[in-house]
């Protein structure tokens, strides 16, 4: 079973836990607006979330004049993968990191942050944007940012439905005997589910990007060096970043604090860095 098709699969099974949440709380009329909903948050976020992201954490385009060597990195990853030419933002923030953004590879924009410029030699960042550029060439970003508006979503409906049981919102239920029962159950794990699939797509894109990205450097060492310093920084200085964005980044910007490490979007390092140092490229 293909990547993509696992993802797909994975997608269709958040848009259904949506579905049947907005079911918990309103019956048909609810799945109805339920999967409105679904439908509108999409095409929200394949529109409009790159200039969300980027505004979030102050991204600032940055012109060629400023900093040569990092276009000359991230055009010549983008003529190796056959990509458009991305924007070029800068994040001020002391902690290393980037993420890419954008709904397709002509409307792509890649983000370092002024941490990375600072302690990741040529090779590093080469590493780091190949990565990011292979995000983009896979569409890797617009599935993560699908899967997680849906994960939000699910989870906002759920306390919905939580509060509508807990105050009769479903009484016809109670004559069917355990509908009440059923519907504080769905409410309470669909949103564990809808995290768990949010953390399985992620992890699966991460993996492949780091391979692709090994083969567009031409060499998986400067990933593999640039992710253990990441590593060791977020660690020391986690990121000021929010959990609904914190799967665009290469390394989890919040891996510093332990328990948000049990529900990381990321696959553990030491796995990402063990199956690069055994890539033959």
């Amino acid at each position: 079973m293909s990547n993509m098709f696992k993802t797909a699969l994975l997608l269709v099974v958040l848009t259904v836990l949506l579905v049947l949440i907005g079911g918990a709380i309103g019956g048909q009329q609810g799945m109805l607006v339920a999967f409105v909903l679904a439908l509108g948050m999409n095409f929200f976020s394949y529109w409009f979330s790159d200039k969300m992201v980027l505004a979030m954490y102050r991204a600032r385009p940055i012109e060629e004049s400023q900093a040569p060597a990092l276009y000359r990195i991230v055009r010549t990853l983008a003529t190796r993968g056959g990509i458009p030419m991305p924007r070029v933002y800068l994040i001020p923030s002391e902690t290393p990191n980037a993420f890419a953004t954008g709904r397709n590879p002509q409307h792509a924009a890649v983000a370092v942050t002024e941490g990375s410029m600072r302690i990741l030699d040529e090779e590093e960042l080469e590493g780091v944007l190949a990565h990011e550029l292979s995000h983009v060439k896979n569409r890797d970003v617009l599935i993560a940012t699908i899967a997680a508006t849906l994960a939000g979503a699910i989870t906002y409906l759920a306390h919905m439905a939580q509060w509508a049981m807990i105050f009769g919102g479903r009484r016809d239920d109670e004559e069917e005997g355990g509908g009440v029962l059923g519907g504080i159950l769905m409410a309470i794990l669909a949103p564990i589910a809808a995290m768990l699939i949010q953390m399985a797509v992620s992890r699966a894109r991460e993996f492949q990007a780091d391979a692709t990205g090994a083969r567009l450097a031409g060499k998986p060492w400067g990933l593999a060096k640039a992710l253990e310093k990441l590593e060791m920084a977020s660690k020391a200085v986690p990121m000021d970043a929010s959990p609904a964005t914190a799967h665009l980044f290469i390394v989890n910007p919040l891996s510093g604090r332990s328990l948000l490490r049990l529900f990381s979007t990321h696959p553990p390092i030491e796995e990402r860095i063990a199956r690069l140092r055994s890539m033959r490229v």
